[in-house]
């Protein structure tokens, strides 16, 4: 995007916060700008509406062409309308929340961005724009939504125990949950299906358990 030196109206962007566990870690994908005023530092892959597109429609398609990634669960956040978060110019962000099972998916390199890095979303580094905000934003809606929604089986792989599923919400909420309440709450819900498999390790063999359904549903959990 090039300095505008008039305009009558805003434009209209999206910005990007993908969430994804690595190595029991909750990490959001950022790229390092390679042109305009925030040159060289972290922000969230994004980019402008183009004339005659919807907004999801370019969510998605941001994506694809930024990352690579597609057919992952997605989710509008907010919008972000301060008319000088921008220096370039007026600039309206309608933010995004993504979740990836794993962080090992290969991503695409594009022109835009000098390198792309998941980092740990409670260490993340200064960035541009204000998508320092959007990603606290993001991140409390994703704490909200573990308590009424199943969209947790957008950041596990087909096949899991339940040990694993405790795992991640404590993960991501930053609180212990009582072990036997949360498994027999989530067991109730029918939400999950016992797999005629164990996963054996250093202690008892574990039973690994799959989605019902692998769709987004309201659903008290917590």
């Amino acid at each position: 995007m090039k300095p505008s030196p008039h305009q009558d109206h805003p434009w209209v962007a999206v910005d990007v916060v993908i969430f994804t566990i690595d190595e029991g870690v909750l990490k959001a994908l950022l790229v390092n700008l390679k042109e305009g005023p925030f040159r060289g530092h972290w922000a969230f892959p994004g980019g402008l509406v183009s004339l005659g597109e919807s907004i999801d429609a370019a969510a998605i398609r941001e994506l694809s062409e930024k990352t690579g990634l597609r057919h992952i669960y997605l989710e509008q956040l907010c919008t972000f309308g301060d008319p000088h978060r921008d220096p370039r110019a007026h600039v309206v962000s309608v933010a995004y929340f993504a979740l990836l099972p794993r962080a090992d998916r290969r991503l695409a390199e594009h022109p835009k961005y000098a390198r792309l890095e998941w980092r740990a979303v409670t260490a993340l580094p200064p960035l541009a724009y204000d998508h320092n905000r959007i990603a606290a934003y993001a991140l409390d809606r994703l704490r909200a939504k573990l308590a009424y929604t199943n969209i947790v089986y957008s950041l596990l792989p087909d096949e899991f125990t339940l040990g694993e599923l405790q795992e991640i919400y404590e993960m991501i909420l930053g609180t212990t949950l009582d072990r036997r309440n949360f498994r027999k709450k989530l067991l109730a819900a029918g939400l999950l299906r016992a797999l005629p498999r164990v996963r054996r390790g250093p202690h008892r063999p574990a039973t690994l358990y799959a989605f019902a359904q692998r769709r987004p549903m309201n659903i008290p959990i917590l």
